[in-house]
């Protein structure tokens, strides 16, 4: 099986194709990553790995990159929440021309239907809302980001009914612990507040601990994507875009689990310095969900607020914490 990842270089990317090209019973004998920066091969691939630069934008360069019909193809590139705000037409750029000039270029290859996997956002959906979103809600999104991918939402869906591709769409929750620097993202302070304290770092805190939001760490946002490759789309039916599973948590109880794990110390790391702008974009999420078809379909998600920290310290710090 050919899989090619779009957006290998971010952070969920790397961890899905080190997570495909270090299991030998995920059948994947090619391994194409893309990214506008060549991303990195896994340390242990026990397949073939090639990659390469890609503009998302540049439609010629995307209709190149999927002319060796890759079997699977996971498009995970986007500009990110803050930055797609900030930016208008790079925003629009990537995350709804460069989505349709994927979807085209598998299109126009005669014959040729594809599994494809596609990364949403739960920022589909703007306030007002229920205090928990259920499944049959309507999508009306009061960001720029959340509006690209909601436009994508509905192109995957045509274009699966159209018999162009097999496609399914994964909202995925805001992933919390992410590794690494933190991104443009007007979601990051929800790692940051944790990554940080967690390795003897200050991290800023823009928002009142009251609020709350939908959770998934990086290690469950990679079953998602690895299950929604295999998954019989046959039962998922015409609606294919699907809800994650994740945890509800205010800031406050991200704050109580950090202490919990690290102790006052790190939790005192935590300085309080309220941004306007990110408490309007993030007033505007929703909170919690009732994900029940993703879970009837054999979509797995964290057990607790507790597990997604346990996560992070196992998986980025060896299960040590402290500078």
């Amino acid at each position: 099986m050919h899989v090619l990842i779009i957006g290998a270089a971010g952070m969920i990317g790397a961890k899905l194709a080190a997570s495909l090209a270090g299991d030998a019973a995920a059948g994947v004998e090619r391994l194409t990553l893309l990214d506008v920066v060549p991303p990195k091969a896994p340390a242990a691939a026990g397949c073939a790995v090639e990659t390469a630069r890609l503009d998302l934008g540049d439609a010629a360069a995307v209709a190149a990159a999927v002319a060796a019909r890759p079997d699977v193809i996971f498009h995970l590139a986007a500009i990110v929440s803050g930055e797609a705000e900030a930016d208008f037409e790079k925003g629009y750029r990537i995350n709804f021309d460069g989505t349709r000039n994927l979807f085209e270029a598998v299109r126009m290859l005669p014959g040729y239907r594809p599994r494809l996997v596609f990364t949403s956002s739960i920022a589909v959906f703007g306030a007002p809302f229920p205090e928990t979103i259920p499944d049959e809600y309507h999508a009306t999104p009061l960001t720029s980001y959340g509006t690209q991918k909601a436009m994508g939402e509905l192109l995957l869906s045509d274009y699966s009914r159209r018999g162009f591709f097999d496609g399914i769409g994964i909202r995925l929750p805001t992933i919390c612990v992410r590794p690494g620097a933190p991104n443009k993202a007007a979601s990051g302070f929800f790692s940051n507040i944790l990554r940080e304290p967690l390795v003897g770092r200050e991290a800023v805190l823009p928002v009142e601990e009251s609020v709350r939001h939908w959770h998934a760490s990086p290690r469950a946002a990679v079953g998602f994507l690895r299950h929604a490759m295999t998954l019989d789309l046959e039962t998922v039916g015409p609606r294919r875009n699907l809800t994650m599973p994740g945890v509800s948590a205010t800031v406050g109880e991200e704050i109580e689990a950090l202490r919990r794990v690290a102790g006052d110390g790190a939790v005192a790391l935590i300085r309080r310095e309220p941004d306007p702008v990110v408490a309007r974009i993030v007033a505007g999420w929703p909170t919690r969900f009732d994900a029940r078809r993703a879970l009837a379909l054999g979509f797995a998600a964290d057990a607790s607020f507790d597990a997604i920290v346990a996560a992070h310290v196992e998986d980025e710090l060896g299960g040590r914490i402290g500078a």
